[in-house]
């Protein structure tokens, strides 16, 4: 049994997929995202720009469901173009919600976590670990992902499981509301979701003592990794 997880950006993305995934495998999804989950499941609307409100959606999921046994930060946005060009408040946005809203969630999900020896997956991207150009704020905030649960695990070792997830490209909505430049292209091959989702909850299901510390997971032609 997967236990109480909470899932940021869980309405939508491979955030949904995950919920999804802990449902069927048995766990209680908990929803952290900007509007309600379509599936039912238990959630707290909130924005994780803003550190007051996310850190208190924890601690109100939390308390309604008894305690957490897990947390995975899915939640991501990004805004593409060359620096001179990105606005100042969208840049900022995408380092306030990818980076600071992952400690933000982390940090208040902990006492939590320790109590009930659970697991935090945090999800960075391919981007975290090699650099394209238009991409400054989102490379800048998964890069700092990277380091912020690489450092975590190595704090939290014995006491909280730690997973740093790096996902490639998925057929989500992520793209949507880019300019055609920063779309896949027709013939990109993303990955689905749901599959994604799967390594989450299998992260999550490892048995104590036993952590999945990273895992890359892309498509076969990602062009991003290695």
């Amino acid at each position: 049994m997967l236990g109480n997880i909470l899932i940021t950006g869980g309405a939508s993305g491979l955030g949904q997929a995950t919920a999804r995934a802990v449902a069927k495998a048995g766990g209680r999804p908990l929803v952290v995202d900007l509007r309600a989950p379509g599936d039912g499941f238990d959630h707290v609307t909130a924005d994780l720009a803003d550190p007051e409100r996310a850190a208190r959606a924890v601690r109100e999921l939390a308390a309604l469901a008894g305690g957490l046994d897990g947390v995975v930060t899915a939640a991501g946005v990004d805004a593409c173009g060359p620096l001179a060009e990105v606005p100042a408040t969208d840049w900022e946005r995408v380092i306030m919600v990818n980076l600071l809203g992952t400690a933000t969630v982390v940090r208040a999900a902990l006492p939590y976590l320790m109590e009930s020896r659970g697991r935090v997956v945090t999800v960075a991207s391919t981007l975290g670990l090699r650099a394209v150009g238009d991409a400054t704020a989102y490379c800048a905030s998964k890069f700092g992902v990277v380091g912020f649960t690489r450092a975590l695990a190595t704090e939290l070792a014995g006491v909280v499981g730690v997973t740093l997830l790096v996902p490639g490209g998925m057929r989500t909505a992520f793209f949507d509301d880019r300019t055609e430049q920063y779309r896949p292209g027709a013939d990109a091959l993303l990955n689905r979701p749901e599959d994604v989702a799967d390594t989450v909850v299998f992260a999550l299901g490892q048995p104590p003592g036993c952590e999945v510390r990273e895992l890359v997971v892309c498509p076969s032609t990602e062009p991003s990794w290695p």
